[in-house]
């Protein structure tokens, strides 16, 4: 319980953590702690690296991403990732990619005819 006098304080921390939260991709709006009340343990489960490349239909189904993540197939910006409990922020939601020496890559893009002349050569 903050009193009046901590009004300030009370304000930078309740705006951190709605900041915090909304880069994580855990709520949608910055406007009102509110929101922090309705979240739940899944919106943790679905900012997982498996079920983002589920969304991103790089994957059928969990499972399979979660091999895929495993097997290092998958890297978020230039790092590898093997480990599928990694919670994605927003910010770097869009560098989920193929790793280049994947044989999932290779098939991907022979299967959209996209495959360069010189990685059949190599």
């Amino acid at each position: 319980d903050l009193g009046p006098a901590s009004a300030a304080f009370r304000a930078r921390c309740a705006a951190a953590l709605l900041e915090k939260l909304h880069g994580l991709g855990l709520v949608n709006s910055r406007q009102s702690l509110a929101v922090c009340e309705s979240l739940s343990a899944a919106a943790f489960c679905r900012r997982r690296l498996p079920c983002l490349l589920v969304k991103l239909r790089m994957a059928q189904n969990l499972r399979h991403a979660v091999t895929f993540v495993e097997q290092g197939h998958v890297r978020v910006g230039p790092e590898v990732v093997t480990d599928p409990a990694l919670l994605v922020p927003r910010a770097v939601e869009d560098f989920i990619t193929w790793v280049d020496a994947s044989r999932l890559r290779q098939k991907v893009l022979d299967y959209n005819q996209e495959r360069d002349d010189f990685d059949l050569a190599a």
